[in-house]
């Protein structure tokens, strides 16, 4: 139990989700680790390379010194070289080297997380190396792993948790960045309101509103005449979210009312992490 109980719905997602993956990709054979993850260029293997790589920085371990191989046509930008350094370097690892890296790694930060003493609003290094609060910290880790156990399952065959707590996690950090897909990404205009309705096990409705000066907020309220409705149900939403799957793919599980083409512009901008 950390000392703060503002972290623990993170800190008790975060556990949740590890234990999870750590649960699954145990009885993995050498070819099921080499499976593709459905993430460009990621096997299962490299998936969860990522999220020990992850674990090891918030711990405080240094970053591996390693240099990328140069025909990595999968990395696009200075965010994914950084993030694929931690999966490049355990790369040819065996499925015993993988499992016993992971528990190892887990056991080491669920010790860190339940004896944290830090306060919420204290400096650590966050995704990618920059500074974030302990509480954004947490709740990113949280989120990060529940995401990735989900790559994992889809590319098993073995769903489930998609409403664990990691999932209510999940929501919350998709939806505080809708508000700059909206306003800023898909470019609505004033005066603008757009209703997002989810359906399944987690189920929320939520209004995005663009104001006077184009700086769009969200809310739970139910709006009259909104400028576009965009209904779905939760995993067709995290996906499209996370970029796992784009608008054309998904079009038979996404209703869209109201202005097409501004319809159109959100769920063209709908992804929001790297």
């Amino acid at each position: 139990m950390t000392v703060h109980s503002s972290l623990q719905p993170a800190v008790d997602a975060w556990v949740h989700s590890a234990e999870a993956i750590s649960e699954i990709v145990a009885p993995l054979s050498e070819g099921e680790w080499s499976g593709r993850s459905g993430l460009p260029g990621w096997s299962v293997r490299d998936v969860v390379s990522h999220i020990i790589g992850a674990e090891c920085e918030a711990l405080g371990d240094p970053r591996p010194i390693h240099n990328l191989p140069a025909d990595l046509v999968h990395i696009t930008g200075e965010k994914a070289r950084y993030v694929e350094v931690q999966v490049d370097v355990r790369r040819h690892h065996t499925a015993p080297e993988m499992t016993a890296d992971l528990e190892y790694t887990l056991i080491r930060r669920q010790r860190q997380l339940r004896d944290e003493k830090r306060a919420p609003d204290a400096t650590v290094r966050g995704p990618f190396g920059q500074e974030v609060t302990l509480a954004e910290s947490l709740r990113y880790r949280a989120f990060d792993v529940w995401v990735h156990e989900q790559d994992i399952r889809r590319a098993l065959g073995k769903p489930g948790n998609i409403d664990s707590p990691g999932a209510l996690v999940a929501r919350d950090e998709l939806l505080a960045r809708l508000p700059d897909v909206v306003a800023g990404e898909a470019g609505a205009r004033a005066g603008s309101v757009v209703v997002v309705d989810v359906t399944g096990p987690v189920e929320f409705m939520r209004t995005v509103r663009v104001d006077d000066e184009g700086r769009g907020s969200i809310d739970g309220s139910v709006s009259l005449g909104p400028t576009v409705t965009l209904t779905t149900d939760w995993e067709t939403y995290l996906r499209l979210a996370t970029g796992r799957t784009r608008a054309a793919a998904a079009a038979d599980r996404v209703k869209t009312e109201g202005d097409p083409k501004l319809a159109e512009a959100v769920l063209r901008h709908f992804a929001v992490t790297d």
